[in-house]
C-alpha cells in the first residue's frame, strides 16, 4: 500500500484540525483547541488506481510574523493550505505560506481549502478575492462543520498524490 505525507498549513483558527476530523472521523466539534506542534492522523483512501494511505500532519497554526515549522513540512508529498473565508487576512497569507512550504518540501501537489463556507452571513471575500486565491492553486470551498467540499478536496489531493512523478 502507498503511504503519503500531507501537511495541513494555515494560520490560527482557519479550521485545519476540524477539516481533518471531518475527513477522518466524520465529526465536528464546536470546541476550539489550538494545535500545539503537530497532530498526525491517517486515512486509507480508495481510488480507481488502488489505495493510498494519507498521513495527515495537522500543523499548529502560525501567527502573521512566524514561519510554519519547515522541519514538519520537509518530506511532505502534498500540502493543503487552509484559509478562512470569514477572515480575509488568512487568505492573503496563503502566498507566504506557499513560499515557505515550497522551500521546505519542493514542488509537491497542493490544494487550497477556503473553509467555513457555511458561514454565509460572515463571509468576508468578494468573487475577485476568491479568484485571486484560486490563481494560487486548485481551490475548494469547504465547511468542516457541514462537511461540504471536504471529501472532494481530500480525494483531489489523493488523486494528485498518485499522479505525481513520485506517486506510485
Amino acid at each position: 500500500m502507498i503511504q503519503k505525507k500531507v501537511c495541513m498549513v494555515g494560520v490560527f483558527g482557519t479550521g485545519k484540525t476540524s477539516l481533518v476530523q471531518q475527513f477522518v472521523h466524520t465529526r465536528f466539534s464546536e470546541k476550539y483547541h489550538s494545535t500545539v506542534g503537530v497532530k498526525i492522523d491517517r486515512k486509507v483512501v480508495e481510488l480507481k488506481g488502488g489505495e493510498v494511505t494519507i498521513v495527515l500532519w495537522d500543523l499548529a497554526g502560525r501567527d502573521k510574523d512566524e514561519d510554519i515549522g519547515a522541519s514538519y513540512v520537509r518530506g511532505a508529498h502534498g500540502v493543503i493550505y487552509v484559509a478562512d473565508g470569514t477572515r480575509k487576512e488568512t487568505c492573503e497569507q496563503v502566498a507566504d505560506l506557499q513560499r515557505v512550504a515550497t522551500a521546505a518540501a519542493g514542488a509537491v501537489p497542493a490544494v487550497i481549502a477556503l473553509n467555513k463556507c457555511d458561514l454565509v452571513a460572515d463571509w468576508a471575500l468578494s468573487s475577485a478575492d476568491e479568484a485571486a486565491l484560486a490563481a494560487r492553486g486548485t481551490l475548494f470551498r469547504t465547511s468542516a462543520k457541514s462537511g461540504e467540499g471536504v471529501e472532494a478536496m481530500f480525494l483531489a489531493m489523493a488523486t494528485a498524490l498518485i499522479a505525481s512523478p513520485e506517486g506510485a
